[in-house]
Formats: structure tokens, C-alpha cells, sequence
């Protein structure tokens, strides 16, 4: 791979990282080039000054600053895809969950619209909910992190 090349490629990765992006397809030349970064789980983490860092173990991204730590055992459930994320069934009702309730595997936690098609997103475990990480009607993307789940509360 010809040294331009290369620091083309390194320049999209660049432009994917800084705007928190999953996926970038670009192309020039009749060559077409997609790159797609997944949530990739964190493999260690270091101290720096006082605030955790995370590494992915990536080569192609950078640690990344992380605001509050997490005890590393809860789970996140993240979008499976692009849409607008619904914490009720419809405007009038009540949220499917909350902050502090106990959930069951396969119940619903959520809902993300996607080309008018309501996705039911459903928990993977039992367990609580600890945290909610979106207003209801927003926009996410695919793999956004959505709840945290303690599922050593669950029983």
C-alpha cells in the first residue's frame, strides 16, 4: 500500500474517531473504502491524573477518557441499530422500566423505531436497572449504550 494510501486511510479513521461515528464509507477512483469501528468491550485500563482511561486493545483508536467509572460487572444493553429510542409504548403510558427496578430476561425494556417499524429491545438477563443513558424520543445509533444492567441484583 503506496505511503498516501495509507495515510488516507488513517485520516478516515481519524475523522471517525473524532465524530464518535461507527461507520464511514468514502470513495475516490472507482475504489471504495468502509470502515466500521464496533463497540469493541474494554480489554484494561489504566490511571492517568486521576481519571480512568479506557483501552479497547484497538490499534486504530485512541484510550478513551471515560467520566465516572463503573463497577465493571454491570452490562450495557446497547442499539442493535439507527432509530429513535421510546422508554413507553406510547406518549400516555408509563416507561416499560426504570431507574432501580428489577428486571427478567426477555422482558421489554425499550423500544427503537427504525423506518416506522417499532423494534422491542428485551433485557439479555435478569437482573436491575442502574442506570438510563437516554431521554426517551431521542435519536441513537447503532450501538449507543441505552441502560445499565446489575445483574448480580437480579436474584
Amino acid at each position: 500500500m503506496a505511503d498516501s494510501s495509507r495515510r488516507e486511510i488513517e485520516d478516515l479513521v481519524e475523522v471517525l474517531n473524532r465524530h464518535h461515528l461507527t461507520e464511514l464509507e468514502f470513495e475516490k477512483k472507482g475504489v471504495r473504502i468502509r470502515i466500521r469501528r464496533d463497540h469493541v468491550p474494554a480489554v484494561s485500563s489504566h490511571q492517568v491524573d486521576g481519571s480512568k482511561t479506557v483501552d479497547t486493545g484497538s490499534p486504530l483508536e485512541r484510550p478513551v477518557p471515560i467520566l465516572s467509572a463503573e463497577p465493571a460487572h454491570f452490562l450495557t444493553v446497547t442499539s442493535p441499530i439507527v432509530g429513535t429510542f421510546y422508554r413507553s409504548p406510547s406518549p400516555d403510558t408509563d416507561p416499560y422500566v426504570e431507574e432501580g427496578d428489577l428486571i427478567k430476561k426477555g422482558q421489554v425494556l425499550c423500544i427503537v423505531e427504525a423506518m416506522k417499524l417499532m423494534n422491542e429491545i428485551e433485557a439479555e438477563t435478569d437482573g436491575k436497572v442502574v442506570k438510563i443513558l437516554v431521554e426517551s424520543t431521542t435519536p441513537v445509533e447503532f450501538g449507543q449504550p441505552l441502560y445499565l444492567i446489575d445483574p448480580l441484583s437480579g436474584s
